[in-house]
């Protein structure tokens, strides 16, 4: 059972995640509803199948209802392609992918026979039930599978989903002409990908969702799911906040937006092990161990004093063995020593010191704590990508090839400026093309980029955002590593510490939102339906 609403945290601070602690449980919540926000659970086809997923079913009947919300029935299909989507996501997911069998999931048994540790039960924030009451009571807790796990997100999204497109009818919610885009463009994404892989979509669709998704289950789930995120984004973008408020909520919340520059050098302070002569490995003894410590102790201690004396810390740094490192724009990262030292509210310019964290060994030199108070701006785009050439890298022709590439991107770029020139030359009609034209995901946003900060974009891209002579309305093309970009450029919008805090604001506001409007969703189980699952 996935934790109630009322529990799961609002905001994921920044910093590295460490999955056994609960801050990666605020991270995981966070995506998920990143999940549900942006529709990523309905671009699934457009990911690379994984091999060997999970167990599936030979045959769905798809009128077998698995589950019923709020009274509308779902066939075992319908709730296999949430099933699968969940279970897609969870395991290409940047976050997780590259520590799967840490978290004890392997992709290629299946999942109704893997039961979550404890550990991964409170990374992913699941409260299993029962089990508080008998480890109090000194008894074996119950356990929960991965597949109970996937099956309950499951349900929860479509209860979600359900919810606000009732709620998106009843005000009379106009859905944006993107929504017929982006299913366009996902279902020939799904045909084309089937056809690369010498499949027919049925057959494409059997290995990836199971038996029981049909094209027509897929599609018509698929545009739910892309309803849905317009009207949650709808919902998300309407929330704004005045100056004051920002610079409240900033003021309640600084570790989280401020930023640090510093100097640090580092000792490993650990014994290394040996190979004995039959090339057996030997750990370190308990003296070994505590000789490597006191050597990083005395080492760090040396660099602090040399720096005091009036050294330079990298100087030092070398001399000693240690390694040197500088950051200009560092983040807080909860439980961090190096943050908690960095970000204590007594911290003085030129403060320096040793910390310990385990046998690593830091000499830390603070210069500043800020706020990122440079403007960000809004931009629309539309990118006509490189061609594919015929000629290696390396081989005669591949430079004189590339060349032509990049002309031919650069003049059809040219061709649409041209184009959006002798229409209407309105902000809506660049979108418009955009929409029509781009290869960028942002096409179905109009192109449209907001509150891009100093250094976000590619270099090329970047510079011609952040001119100095930029102007409203301006438009150009550019070329980058990615293709030729048609450029319209919006306007400045807010500081970027400020548009830090307005999406965290926004964040809590679409978790409120979202938690009362499927507070009163009723689930229904049918295990006759949902045991063809998975």
């Amino acid at each position: 059972m996935s934790a109630s609403r009322e529990k799961q945290n609002r905001q994921a601070a920044a910093g590295q995640t460490d999955p056994k602690t609960a801050r990666a449980a605020q991270q995981r919540k966070e995506e998920k509803r990143t999940t549900l926000l942006y529709g990523v659970i309905a671009a699934a086809v457009l990911i690379a199948v994984i091999v060997s997923f999970v167990w599936r079913s030979d045959f769905i009947p798809k009128t077998t209802t698995a589950a019923t919300i709020d009274g509308v029935k779902y066939t075992a299909a319908e709730v296999d392609y949430y099933y699968q989507t969940a279970y897609r996501n969870f395991a290409t997911n940047s976050q997780y992918s590259y520590f799967l069998s840490y978290l004890g999931l392997n992709t290629g048994a299946s999942l109704k026979e893997q039961e979550l540790s404890p550990d991964t039960a409170t990374m992913l924030g699941i409260e299993i039930p029962g089990a508080d009451e008998a480890l109090a009571e000194g008894e074996e807790a119950p356990t929960m599978t991965w597949h109970d796990y996937f099956l309950d997100e499951a349900l929860e999204n479509m209860g979600i989903i359900q919810a606000a497109l009732k709620a998106a009818e009843a005000e009379g919610f106009q859905y944006p002409a993107s929504v017929q885009v982006q299913y366009d463009d996902n279902m020939d994404a799904l045909r084309s990908v089937a056809a690369a892989s010498g499949i027919s979509v049925s057959q494409y669709l059997k290995s990836n969702f199971g038996a029981g998704v049909t094209e027509k289950v897929y599609g018509e789930q698929l545009m739910r799911v892309l309803r849905y995120s317009a009207y949650a984004d709808a919902y998300r973008n309407s929330q704004t906040y005045s100056d004051g408020e920002l610079e409240e909520a900033y003021n309640a919340d600084r570790n989280s937006y401020d930023h640090v520059s510093y100097e640090v050098v580092s000792f490993s302070g650990a014994a290394e092990s040996t190979t004995d002569e039959d090339g057996n490995t030997v750990e370190p003894t308990d003296m070994e161990a505590d000789l490597a410590l006191e050597a990083a102790q005395e080492a760090a201690q040396a660099v602090l004093d040399g720096f005091k004396a009036g050294g330079n810390l990298e100087d030092l740094a070398g001399e000693n063995n240690g390694t040197y490192s500088k950051n200009e724009n560092g983040s807080y990262s909860a439980g961090s020593v190096m943050s908690e030292w960095l970000y204590d509210s007594a911290r003085k310019s030129g403060d320096a010191g040793v910390l310990a964290d385990d046998t690593i060994q830091y000499v830390l030199v603070f210069h500043d704590r800020f706020r990122d108070e440079n403007p960000t701006i809004d931009i629309r785009h539309i990118l006509v990508p490189l061609g594919t050439g015929s000629i290696a890298e390396g081989e005669e022709g591949y430079e004189d090839q590339q060349a032509q590439l990049k002309a031919d991107a650069h003049a059809k770029a040219e061709e649409l400026l041209s184009q959006w020139q002798s229409g209407e030359a309105s902000e809506d009609s660049f979108a418009a093309l955009a929409m029509k034209e781009s290869t960028d995901s942002s096409k179905y946003d109009g192109g449209l980029y907001t509150a891009v900060y100093q250094g976000q974009m590619v270099t090329e891209f970047n510079d011609w955002c952040f001119d100095a002579s930029r102007q409203p309305g301006d438009t150009g093309v550019v070329d980058t590593q990615y293709g030729s970009h048609v450029m319209y450029f919006s306007g400045a919008n807010k500081e970027r510490w400020q548009t830090q805090v307005a999406s965290a604001l926004r964040s809590e506001a679409y978790a409120a939102w979202e938690e009362d409007l499927a507070k009163d969703v009723s689930i229904q189980r049918s295990e006759s339906g949902l045991k063809l699952i998975g």
